[in-house]
């Protein structure tokens, strides 16, 4: 997942190029790389969303998609 910026404490999209504040968290792993429980993370803005998740979901490593206030409410994720 991207670091929060220490100034300004802004989390940015995942997608290549975007600086668009995230709002999503899309939790996902790569299960010949790791154990079925780590959730690796991507952050995506309301445009990215649909096509982040795609990318990983045709993949079959997408997880889970959770809003990023939801996120970071259940202390940091899981």
């Amino acid at each position: 997942m991207n670091s929060p910026n220490s100034a300004e404490n802004v989390t940015i999209c995942s997608a290549k190029g975007c600086r668009s504040d995230a709002v999503w968290v899309l939790a996902w792993n790569n299960p010949k790389l790791h154990t079925p429980d780590r959730r690796k993370t991507w952050l995506a803005c309301e445009e990215h969303r649909e096509h982040l998740s795609q990318f990983l979901g045709v993949r079959g490593f997408l997880k889970d998609v959770v809003a990023l206030q939801e996120w970071e409410a259940s202390a940091g994720g899981r």
